[in-house]
């Protein structure tokens, strides 16, 4: 399989898309804090799954672009973003685990995509 270029626009293009589809788990979280107004509820639960339905669609596209290994290693930048709009939109707290594993897994993503970007290919 030809390896296939990991440029900065493409991984800044693959974060938008993760934060995309982290933002679906926030209006999840605010439809379930909504049960008992329906508008509400239906209004949170509407948005989440047409914010997944542009995530499935722009996904697609992205991993054209990427081996999927390297997709999905970039995908699980979504505990930073998650952990963002947490701190943002319901104001948890962040502990120094949680800042811990947050950095292990950058540093995870960071070294696949050195791997990508630098050509390495073992077939």
């Amino acid at each position: 399989m030809k390896h296939k270029g990991v440029t900065l626009k493409n991984i800044i293009l693959l974060q938008a898309i993760i934060i995309i589809y982290t933002v679906s788990s926030v209006m999840a979280k605010f439809a379930s804090a909504n049960k008992e107004t329906p508008i509400k509820f239906f209004l949170f639960l509407g948005l989440e799954f047409a914010i997944l339905a542009v995530y499935a669609v722009l996904w697609q596209q992205m991993i054209k672009r990427f081996d999927l290994s390297v997709a999905y290693a970039n995908r699980s930048m979504a505990i930073l973003w998650s952990m963002i709009w947490a701190v943002i939109f319901f104001h948890d707290k962040i502990t120094l685990r949680n800042v811990l594993g947050v950095l292990l897994v950058l540093l995870g993503t960071i070294v696949v995509n050195m791997d990508a970007a630098g050509g390495e290919q073992h077939d």
